[in-house]
């Protein structure tokens, strides 16, 4: 990631957040469940809090359930799931999310696509990883591959997740999102 992309201003404070991790199939049980395993890795080597962890089916009604269950959890800041967000029958992540998110975050879309097609061209266009803001909280959807997930993280979400990131990261942003 180019350095004018991601600053870090030393003389901020890091204000670590707690984050969930949600993993979404029907083909891993929690035992092969790598992708989940990673972002909670990735989460704490850059500071941060795992308020929770779970597993669920690719189901609408068990995603959304068990994502409702966290927005309402005081403990949680943000929500990143992995998993479901393909074109099959059976990928139904963002299906499930979208009707709960208050605003959508278009240019995490956006910015995943022109990410992902440095890395594996134009199957890029076989995902549909989205993000949105929902009760005061960050969810954020991302494939379930290992290496969309380390994409994912490393070159979007910490950097975003980061207080010190200049010019602005989500975290600033995080007191406000319940304004109206």
């Amino acid at each position: 990631m180019s350095p004018h992309a991601c600053r870090i201003d030393e003389n901020l404070p890091f204000k670590p957040v707690h984050v969930a991790v949600l993993t979404i199939s029907d083909t891993r049980d929690i035992e092969s469940d790598t992708s989940g395993a990673l972002l909670a890795e990735l989460a704490q080597r850059d500071g941060h809090r795992i308020g929770a962890r779970a597993f669920v089916r690719d189901d609408v009604g068990e995603i959304r359930a068990q994502v409702s269950a966290w927005l309402e959890d005081p403990h949680i800041d943000v929500i990143v799931s992995t998993g479901g967000t393909g074109l099959t029958g059976r990928d139904v992540t963002p299906e499930a999310l979208r009707p709960l998110f208050e605003k959508e975050i278009d240019g995490f879309s956006v910015v995943w696509h022109m990410l992902s097609y440095q890395g594996v061209g134009l199957s890029t266009l076989q995902s549909r990883a989205c993000a949105g803001v929902a009760k005061g909280k960050f969810i954020f959807a991302l494939p379930g591959s290992n290496g969309a997930c380390r994409d994912g993280w490393e070159k979007i979400i910490r950097w975003q997740l980061d207080s010190r990131h200049t010019p602005c990261n989500m975290v600033e942003i995080m007191p406000r999102l319940l304004e109206r």
